[in-house]
């Protein structure tokens, strides 16, 4: 699609796979037509990872308003569900949204509904984080397994939870998904797609300059409150550079490590995108 065709009035919607500017075609957007840009990235939300999660600069967000970035703590609850509440009302805001990311499940919350389903117990939260991803897997229903990333530990954890905490398969819950808030054909849906060559030579560009641009720093200033069970310290690049902190890799191990991390999610990415994101539009990613 020709992002010049743009209708002016229509709610945006652009995800894509990491280090595709996503970010940079949103803010041509708006500073070419208006609005406001919202967060759909699950590590962007957290307060105290703007390097290492590649959320806009203090430059960028003086470019264009900017919503959902950066507002929580290293250590508040957070899901889909969550995104999805706060959202809902940014959406009849008085400027044109344009909501950017690469958690695919939150743009399908958004198009397609969300199940109500009952918070997790605790406990139950506890006892999954002491399982294996293989024994956490095995439990699962086959039309679960079919809908969700089994190498995704967070989306297979969470599958689990819903089946301990309420005897019912997530798969069911999903089919009684009640109407989306902004359906599919209401707003204007993109998804950047990158060849994979040139997405992973910018990958490998992209952890060197976090590196020069300060990431180290964060990891450093995070060091004392990491705890890899939290989501927020879960971002790709935060167990790479708390291992080289801890002596236990170098920094030119740790940033390879963390590229190749980064791009393994990048080809997960894309895959998802092309089974779940078939009706979306593809643009090509800024030059």
């Amino acid at each position: 699609m020709d992002i010049d065709n743009i209708p002016a009035d229509r709610p945006v919607l652009i995800a894509g796979p990491t280090a595709s500017g996503k970010s940079e075609l949103a803010l041509r957007i708006a500073e070419r037509d208006g609005g406001v840009i919202i967060n759909a990235d699950a590590s962007q939300v957290y307060d105290c990872w703007r390097v290492v999660t590649a959320r806009p600069s203090a430059q960028d967000e003086s470019r264009a308003p900017h919503l959902l970035y950066g507002h929580l703590t290293y250590d508040a609850p957070y899901s889909a569900g969550h995104w999805l509440r706060e959202v809902t009302p940014l959406l009849n805001g008085p400027e044109r949204p344009i909501v950017v990311g690469g958690t695919g499940l939150y743009f399908l919350t958004l198009t397609e509904g969300m199940a109500e389903i009952p918070a997790t117990p605790a406990a139950i939260r506890a006892e999954g984080d002491q399982m294996s991803l293989e024994a956490l897997s095995d439990a699962l229903d086959d039309a679960t397994r079919m809908r969700i990333d089994m190498k995704n530990r967070a989306r297979v954890q969470r599958a689990w939870e819903v089946l301990r905490a309420t005897g019912r398969a997530l798969a069911d819950w999903q089919d009684d998904t009640p109407p989306p808030v902004l359906p599919y054909e209401n707003c204007t849906a993109l998804v950047v797609e990158a060849d994979r060559d040139w997405l992973e030579a910018r990958i490998r560009r992209r952890f060197s300059m976090m590196i020069a641009n300060g990431a180290l720093e964060e990891a450093r200033a995070m060091r004392g409150r990491y705890d890899p069970n939290l989501p927020s310290c879960k971002a790709i690049g935060v167990p790479e550079l708390m291992a080289h902190l801890n002596g236990d890799l170098s920094l030119a191990e740790a940033e390879e490590s963390a590229s190749v991390a980064t791009r393994q999610y990048a080809k997960r990415q894309r895959t998802w995108f092309r089974s779940r994101m078939k009706k979306w539009q593809r643009v090509s990613p800024s030059p």
